[in-house]
């Protein structure tokens, strides 16, 4: 590691990996050229990735590694990072993907924004490139609407891009109150429970690239299965929101400025 990687001992980043092959190793090599620490929580991968992510960890004091013994889903990888840096002392965490598709040289900007105001969710807003997929791109059209109908237009970027820095207390929190959150619906719904809470989204511009099997990219997004669980998290959020509505009213309009004639 050179002098330029940024250090600290409230914010870490935190990358859930499940069978992403080789590509789980430049991915920490990239997040760790700038910044320290990188947690890795190996969700139950078959594919050797944990032995190698293992032994780098064994060379680097900057790198830690917690290898689970079964598949629980990128939530429930999280949600162990999350306890166990709590307890080490962190407040806050950056989740990223493992298959490259999140831009690592933007940590330190995340991080400033997060260590700036840190009340707040400092979330991705994805910028695309030509290399995404148009239905995936047209589908979280669909799963954004949703999410700013159920925060009340709060203001979140994108509901689905894991590229966020988050209050893990907070975080934490909301998802021990519910057996949800722990697979493919994750991001969506931890932003709508935290802006529930009050946590306010600040929204940063971030590429995302869809990598080709040339270039070592996996994808375990399946279109049926996958938006058949967000279709069943948005019609329990929307139950859910029913009964919050009056009290995020109020919240809402007990914040507005007092009537000028």
């Amino acid at each position: 590691m050179t002098s330029a990687v940024h250090a600290s001992r409230s914010h870490l980043v935190l990358i859930p990996s499940y069978n992403t092959g080789a590509r789980v190793l430049q991915t920490v090599a990239e997040a760790r050229a700038q910044w320290t620490p990188v947690w890795v929580v190996v969700d139950g991968s078959d594919d050797g990735t944990d032995q190698a992510l293992l032994a780098l960890a064994a060379n680097d004091p900057g790198l830690r590694v917690w290898v689970l013994p079964q598949n629980g889903g990128k939530g429930a990888a999280v949600l162990h990072g999350l306890k166990h840096a709590l307890a080490a002392g962190f407040s806050h965490a950056l989740t990223m993907d493992a298959d490259g598709q999140h831009p690592a040289a933007l940590i330190p900007a995340f991080m400033a924004a997060s260590m700036n105001r840190s009340d707040v969710m400092v979330l991705g807003r994805p910028v695309f490139d030509a290399s995404a997929p148009m239905l995936r791109v047209r589908g979280r059209r669909i799963s954004n609407g949703w999410t700013n109908l159920e925060t009340l237009g709060a203001g979140v970027g994108d509901s689905l891009y894991g590229f966020r820095v988050y209050p893990m207390a907070e975080l934490v929190a909301v998802m021990q109150r519910q057996r949800w959150m722990r697979r493919f619906d994750f991001d969506t719904e931890a932003v709508v429970r935290l802006a529930w809470r009050g946590v306010k989204p600040v929204n940063l511009d971030a590429p995302v690239k869809y990598l080709g099997a040339d270039e070592g990219g996996v994808s375990h997004f399946r279109y049926g299965r996958d938006n058949l669980l967000l279709t069943w998290m948005h019609s329990r959020l929307m139950l859910e929101f029913a009964g919050r509505l009056p009290g995020l009213l109020w919240r809402r309009f007990k914040k507005l400025p007092p009537f000028q004639p």
